[in-house]
């Protein structure tokens, strides 16, 4: 901690504020070096984390990193429920079940080598390896998404794409779901209701979501003002976090069926860009402390098992897509290139580590954490670059070249006598001011306007 006379007076809650000041502060300036590199915020967050929390400069203590569990909590919550939203009916329609195919294959592809791999290969303990599984299924939509609207790519390759990313998640909290069930069996017993007993729960907090959702559908008519519906979202959401922290099962999925059910019974799409604008301080605490949890020594320890698992989950996922492909008959062009779309893992994976490491022993848990929260930076290095190479062997981005811009048609002659044009009527006009005290009709600067849609267009005609 900072190591200063005055700092060590101040109360608990002076200490809170100035910690949670200076997170907020510290992910702000990653994002001006992250932008420079043009890398993900998230990269920068969790990297900034790393460098004030106490196992570097030591910014923040190890006691008040752990006093902010209720960050993560409530985190989860608004990542699944921005998750949620893509879930409309009509999506799900479209999809079919060669997609929902698809997605199965891909994730637990993933979560299979990497159990398998960590159990047999490098003797780990079953948690553990169950539990770092499932998190390798999750994919991370934001990169995919970003990467396909900059380049505009379009096709059958991208309409697979957006519904396997949309699918993927529901697929990996299901798993994880499971895994920890499993995971937490008493005594190293599968027992039945070991297994049973958290997937109850897991429904109960479903239906609890459900019923929320279908109460803030009537609660939120249109006289609401959007400062009330704003809050009376966030109470629901929290609620909702509360319930899952009471039955001791990730928020995740609850708050994701929540929104689900939400914006399909209202097709209510401004709430959540009401709620879009609000996470964004949440996030950067969430990532910033998730950075801050992040030891070094354990870092270094990592080696050949946080390597392995970043390759084993890559070759999982291109494996899983390739034979869902195959088995679903895609063109070419999806099947061999879907897997490279799928790399980036973040936001979810993150959420999921924070939840398995409470449930694992201290060892284990901070290993765990470590693993996906390296691994997370280097797949946010590289899945974009991934993404858009899958985005230009499917041939949804055309290799021709772009069209020359209305302005570079025009040439240097041309821009000539414009100048030229320019100068001659500021002259007449200035002559014409000078002898007459009416304004003309028009202005020497609509007649250039008229000129330069001529010449424009002229210019279209000669590339036709």
């Amino acid at each position: 901690m900072i190591d200063l006379p005055f700092y060590q007076d101040l109360t608990s809650t002076s200490k809170v504020l100035i910690s949670l000041s200076l997170m907020l502060l510290t992910g702000f300036l990653m994002t001006r070096i992250t932008k420079i590199f043009k890398l993900p915020n998230v990269s920068g967050y969790i990297i900034g984390g790393i460098l004030i929390g106490p196992y570097c400069l030591k910014l923040i203590s190890v006691e008040m990193v752990n006093h902010m569990d209720f960050v993560s909590d409530i985190a989860l919550s608004f990542i699944a429920f921005g998750v949620g939203k893509f879930f409309k009916k009509e999506v799900l329609k479209k999809a079919g079940a060669k997609v929902i195919i698809i997605t199965i294959f891909e994730a637990l592809m993933a979560t299979v080598l990497v159990t398998l791999s960590m159990h047999f290969f490098f003797k780990m303990s079953w948690q553990f390896s169950l539990i770092l599984g499932a998190i390798a299924s999750a994919t991370a939509p934001a990169s995919t998404m970003m990467t396909i609207k900059q380049y505009k790519a379009k096709g059958d390759f991208v309409d697979v794409l957006l519904q396997v990313v949309a699918l993927d998640d529901i697929v990996c909290l299901l798993a994880f779901s499971v895994a920890t069930a499993i995971a937490t069996a008493s005594d190293g017993n599968f027992h039945a209701m070991d297994i049973i007993k958290p997937i109850g729960f897991n429904l109960l907090s479903i239906v609890i979501g459900v019923a929320l959702a279908i109460i803030l559908r009537l609660i939120l008519n249109p006289k609401r003002s959007k400062e009330n519906r704003l809050i009376l979202v966030i109470m629901a959401l929290l609620s909702l976090c509360a319930v899952c922290s009471i039955l001791n099962v990730s928020p995740l999925l609850a708050c994701m069926i929540f929104s689900t059910v939400y914006v399909n019974i209202t097709d209510d799409t401004y709430l959540f860009h009401q709620i879009d604008n609000f996470t964004p301080p949440i996030m950067l605490l969430f990532f910033v402390l998730s950075g801050m949890k992040l030891n070094m020594k354990t870092l270094l320890s990592v080696g050949v098992i946080g390597v392995s698992y970043f390759l084993i989950r890559i070759v999982g996922k291109y494996l899983g897509s390739l034979l869902g492909c195959i088995l679903t008959k895609q063109k070419k062009e999806v099947r061999y290139n879907l897997g490279l779309a799928l790399i980036p893992q973040a936001g979810v994976a993150i959420g999921l580590s924070v939840l398995g490491q409470r449930l694992l022993p201290t060892d284990l848990g901070n290993l765990l954490s470590t693993i996906i929260l390296a691994s997370s930076v280097l797949y946010e290095f590289v899945g974009p670059t991934c993404a858009k190479a899958s985005l230009f062997l499917s041939h949804s981005i055309e290799w021709e070249k772009k069209k020359r811009s209305e302005v570079d048609v025009i040439d240097e002659e041309t821009r000539a006598n414009l100048e030229k044009l320019v100068q001659e009527s500021n002259e007449e006009f200035k002559k014409q001011q000078s002898l007459e005290n009416i304004k003309p009709n028009f202005t020497p600067l609509d007649e250039i306007k008229e000129l330069q849609i001529s010449v424009r267009l002229n210019s279209k005609r000669r590339h036709l």
